[in-house]
């Protein structure tokens, strides 16, 4: 991934203090209060942007036809998850009740869920460890997947094929259509061609497409093209599927369409809310065969046979449930993260954003205080970033944002997460005032 830096590169502009972080950034309202938020939708029935993450009749059959020397090289670029995720697609039950409701509680000013307790975000380290990507370490940030050049799309996809009719059909407009790519896919394994590493290419594009990246039926964006097309170099992408599922949460959350990875988001909501413990470990939850952790929960320590929040049915009893959910009621720290290091802002004005092709998307675990492994205490400042930055890739301030966003990570703190925390009452109790704000 080209790295062409202007001679401003170390031009970084300075934290200008809270007066101006209040000027750039409105103050943090309610949820009922922001304009156009489905908090204070009480009829909504269906998430907008649901109805595209239909079955793809195309993807499995394909799966079954690739042959062993591609699929070692999905392994080696760290897809193993996304692999069986995709080959078990159709099989999947998405709870879009459940769903719901959690965007109803998700504010777009702090990237996070407000619960009447503490605040919750999709942490990065969470993510990577549970789609199995590649994890970024402090130190690494050169191989952070993004690009602030103009995309080239029939460059990336004239390692697949050259043949212009093919990439017409494989491109409209800004994004790539995934089917006329498995369509060349089945070809080529038909006919037991020996493009292995193109092979593998395409179906990274194919997969991480429907699992990663679901933007439009059947289709990504040029932006996220390239993001996948790094994978294959060892580049990190765990921000920038972040930064998109952000995104996309704040577009259902304002009424808009929901995309991103709902695989991911589900994967999240099971480990922390729906696979808690109940009395009778030996009784099967049905509902929840077919969830996203029941073919990837074996290495998260996490069983779908026990499920307390099996009783809950349809949107109005799960709006109810999450609004009322306690810290007792949500595990914090799952087992899998037990000892993990994550990474903080350094301190105020160092706000760290999640690097993505098609926006800068403002991360703040530092809100999440029992997430990470902290007491409850002041609730942080909002950052003087706006939530999401839409970027213009080629253009000079976009070059310097990010150069700006990148050198905020090189800088960034880190912590091991504990297994347990110890709070302080009167700590908690200014907390959750603080909290009733929001």
């Amino acid at each position: 991934m080209k790295r062409n830096y202007s001679a401003f590169a170390e031009d970084i502009p300075a934290y200008s203090g809270p007066k101006a972080a209040r000027e750039m950034h409105a103050d943090l309202k309610r949820l009922s209060a922001i304009p156009g938020h489905i908090y204070a939708l009480p009829d909504l029935q269906i998430l907008p942007g649901q109805r595209r993450f239909s079955k793809m009749p195309w993807l499995v059959p394909m799966l079954e036809l690739l042959p062993p020397a591609s699929i070692s090289h999905l392994k080696e670029w760290g897809l193993s998850t996304i692999l069986v995720l995709a080959k078990n697609y159709n099989k999947l039950v998405h709870v879009w009740e459940s769903v719901t409701a959690m965007v109803e509680l998700w504010h777009p000013q702090t990237n996070s869920f407000i619960f009447p307790e503490f605040e919750a975000t999709i942490l990065l380290e969470e993510l990577e460890i549970m789609l199995g990507l590649p994890r970024y370490q402090r130190g690494e940030e050169s191989a952070l997947s993004y690009t602030v050049e103009q995309i080239n799309s029939w460059s990336i996809l004239a390692y697949i094929t050259t043949k212009k009719n093919d990439l017409y059909s494989m491109t409209s407009g800004m994004h790539v259509h995934l089917l006329p790519i498995a369509q060349w896919i089945t070809s080529q394994c038909k006919r037991k061609t020996t493009n292995y590493t193109a092979i593998a290419k395409a179906v990274a594009i194919c997969i991480c497409g429907v699992i990663l990246f679901p933007e439009a039926d059947g289709a990504i964006s040029f932006g996220n093209l390239s993001i996948i097309d790094s994978i294959s170099e060892g580049m990190k992408i765990g921000q920038a599927v972040l930064g998109f599922l952000y995104a996309g949460l704040t577009s259902a959350a304002l009424e808009g369409p929901f995309y991103g990875s709902v695989v991911a988001l589900e994967l999240w909501m099971g480990m922390h809310i729906q696979f808690r413990a109940v009395e009778d470990l030996t009784k099967e939850c049905k509902t929840m065969l077919n969830h996203p952790l029941a073919y990837v929960g074996g290495r998260l320590h996490m069983s779908p046979r026990a499920c307390k929040t099996a009783q809950v049915k349809g949107i109005h009893a799960w709006s109810q449930y999450l609004r009322s959910l306690t810290v007792a009621d949500f595990d914090m720290r799952p087992r899998f993260m037990h000892g993990r290091t994550i990474h903080l802002p350094q301190r105020t004005g160092l706000a760290l954003r999640l690097l993505g092709n098609g926006a800068l998307v403002s991360y703040n675990p530092d809100r999440c205080h029992l997430q990470c492994g902290a007491a409850r205490t002041v609730v942080p400042l909002l950052s003087h970033f706006p939530p999401i930055q839409e970027r213009k890739r080629g253009d000079t301030q976009d070059e310097r944002d990010m150069r700006s966003a990148v050198v905020h990570w090189e800088g960034c703190a880190t912590s091991a997460i504990q297994a347990e925390v110890e709070e302080d009452d009167e700590a908690i109790a200014e907390y959750i005032e603080a909290l009733k704000k929001l």
